[in-house]
């Protein structure tokens, strides 16, 4: 169902149907608001605790509405509602039932809260009259307390412990989820609160205006401060946070006009083109020699829309966090990881870059005015070191992880939307993956009837990693509800095996929902990361096998293609065109050198561990 959504109609259409054949009631009230604010779909495992929200749910989509999306386990149904929300912008909802359903759910939660992703969570819960007496999967206060555990993983969350509560925390729920920070709001409601009848059947608030978000103002002057620090600036370095999203073209046009460099986070490379002539690589874990060298030759470093966590700052490195830094987000939270910054600016970001930009183009000598994007037409960037470049050629077999992230970077078109999942993969990813250009090579033009920040929509990023929590599988499940969110385009969820086996049934519900998400398993047998950095770290090599499996085999058997490829030549079996344009997953089962070390020191040596040998 992929067509625009229309809560008024669909509410005049349904009204006569929903009072003739049936009683309005708790669950029917949260499935009309979540269809107000466009929610599609809801992912989820259903039970007995959260049956009246199922039952709503298939009435809605009887009426053209919501579609409930069964995820295999409740981890895997937060990471697609996360996956949701990331591609759509919309609210992502998740569903699981009391008790083992509800904990299940809470590593998602979690990695959805550290990585400001609005999600809404709706858990079941016993019946109020049983609750303290051993109810089956009981999660109250008297029970396994499900409401204390989602305190800290959560901007609000609550119980609800009667039916007149439901419709105000539910707008609460919703509005905390939207508004920044965004992130997880979670609700408890027992099955009996679900089941009460409502004596009216019109909803009360308009959730869609509570949730729209006001732009924070820009002092106009503190903006003139800014851009004259800028344009004295000789060596300017602009450090790109994946919080950066929404006005990255604006920041490259800065760069431009202002003659300066630009790295990113690991979780930003996606959002911009690395063969641009001033880009200087990723700074931090899986990170460039060059983007290093740019920071230690800087005047001035201006960091847009990153929180400096410990795999974002290199290991809170002193080359980013010093007094030559001016720190500009929208996250209070953020500004106060900085405090050693030279300056702090709280504001919208792709307002104080327009007006940024709008000051400079009128301030800068003309001839600053005329530098273009240039496209380089090398494989990478020259002008950024990786580590081992050699073996990004290499023709070698087993297969070399960056000879990988080369065919992948080449075969797939620029629409593609690549996870790298926590472990090597990220590594790799961040370090050798190339996502193609989707980037306008044009310099902003000014125009005196439109502001640059007007009406602009994100094309969000093409590659993107869960970087501060960094749950292993997180990648497969967030890879299906982008995918449900926008399945035009296609998907490719790069994870280990390690990490497979924890979530790769999830593969199951990209099947059963026709979408295009192509499964690329980097095949060592083994807990890569753990092992590379125990050798690192001069530890005892232990507990870092796994059994080989041939993944290829374990997909046949629910219906999936798959292929095993060992070496290079391999790829050339493999018609990628059929692979974008199937409507349903595919898997490659690749065998890779598992001697090869993904640039991980950084971590090593955060955590105290590095060998001196």
């Amino acid at each position: 169902m992929d067509k625009v959504f229309n809560f008024n109609q669909l509410k005049l259409e349904k009204t006569s149907e929903t009072i003739a054949s049936h009683q309005f009631d708790c669950g029917e009230l949260i499935v009309r608001y979540l269809e107000q604010i466009g929610v599609e779909y809801v992912f989820g495992v259903p039970g007995g605790a959260i049956e009246p929200l199922y039952n709503a749910l298939a009435r809605s989509e009887r009426n053209g509405g919501i579609r409930a999306v069964l995820a295999c386990h409740e981890t895997g149904a937060a990471y697609m509602a996360e996956g949701y929300a990331r591609e759509t912008g919309k609210l992502g909802v998740c569903i699981a039932t009391s008790g083992p359903g509800a904990t299940n759910l809470i590593t998602g939660v979690a990695n959805a809260y550290a990585n400001h992703i609005p999600i809404l969570v709706l858990t079941g819960q016993a019946p109020l009259p049983n609750l303290g007496k051993g109810a089956l999967q009981e999660s109250s206060c008297t029970g396994v307390n499900i409401v204390a555990m989602y305190e800290h993983c959560t901007h609000y969350n609550s119980f609800i412990s009667h039916p007149d509560q439901l419709e105000n925390k539910l707008i609460n729920a919703v509005v905390n989820t939207m508004h920044s920070p965004k992130g997880p709001s979670h609700l408890s409601i027992p099955v009996d609160i679900l089941r009460h009848q409502l004596s009216e059947s019109e909803i009360k608030y308009d959730l869609l205006k509570l949730t729209k978000l006001s732009k924070k103002s820009v002092n106009t002057e503190s903006v003139q401060d800014l851009a004259e620090t800028l344009s004295v600036s000789s060596n300017k370095v602009f450090y790109i946070g994946n919080v950066a999203s929404e006005c990255v073209d604006l920041i490259i046009k800065l760069v431009e006009i202002t003659d300066a460099l630009f790295i990113t986070s690991p979780n930003a490379k996606g959002l911009i083109n690395t063969k641009h002539q001033a880009y200087r690589g990723v700074f931090g874990f899986g990170g460039h020699k060059s983007a290093e060298k740019s920071l230690n030759n800087a005047d001035l470093i201006i960091a847009i829309g990153t929180n400096f966590s410990e795999l974002s700052s290199n290991g809170w490195s002193d080359l980013l966090l010093n007094k030559k830094l001016i720190h500009i987000d929208n996250e209070q939270d953020n500004l106060l990881r900085s405090p050693i910054a030279h300056s702090h600016y709280y504001a919208d970001l792709a307002i104080i870059c327009a007006e940024l930009l709008i000051w400079l183009i009128n301030t800068l000598p003309k001839k600053q005015l005329s530098t273009e994007e240039k496209e380089k037409t090398y494989p990478i960037n020259p002008f950024v070191e990786y580590d081992g470049t050699e073996k990004y050629f290499s023709n070698s077999t087993p297969i070399k992880p960056q000879r990988l992230m080369k065919e992948l970077s080449e075969r797939l078109p620029s629409t593609t939307k690549f996870l790298a999942d926590s472990g090597n993969s990220m590594v790799w990813a961040a370090h050798f993956l190339d996502p193609p250009n989707r980037r306008s090579p044009k310099i902003y033009e000014k125009t005196k009837h439109k502001k640059p920040y007007e009406n602009r929509r994100s094309g969000g990023s093409s590659l993107q990693i869960a970087l501060d929590f960094a749950p292993m599988g997180w990648a497969i499940g967030t890879s299906i509800g982008i995918a449900r969110g926008n399945p035009k385009i296609p998907v490719v969820c790069i994870t280990g095996d390690g990490s497979y086996l924890m979530s790769g049934q999830e593969i199951a519900v990209a099947a059963q929902e026709k979408l295009t998400v192509i499964f690329v398993i980097l095949n060592d047998s083994g807990y890569g990361m753990v092992k590379h950095g125990q050798s690192l770290a001069g530890a005892e090599n232990t507990a870092n096998q796994l059994r080989k499996v041939n993944f290829k085999k374990l997909v046949a058997s629910m219906g999936i293609p798959g292929h095993i490829i060992k070496g290079p030549k391999d790829f050339k079996k493999i018609n990628f065109n059929e692979l974008i344009t199937r409507k349903g997953p595919t898997l490659l089962d690749v065998r890779i050198d598992p001697e090869e070390v993904p640039p991980m020191v950084m971590r090593v040596k955060t955590l105290g561990s590095l060998s001196n040998g």
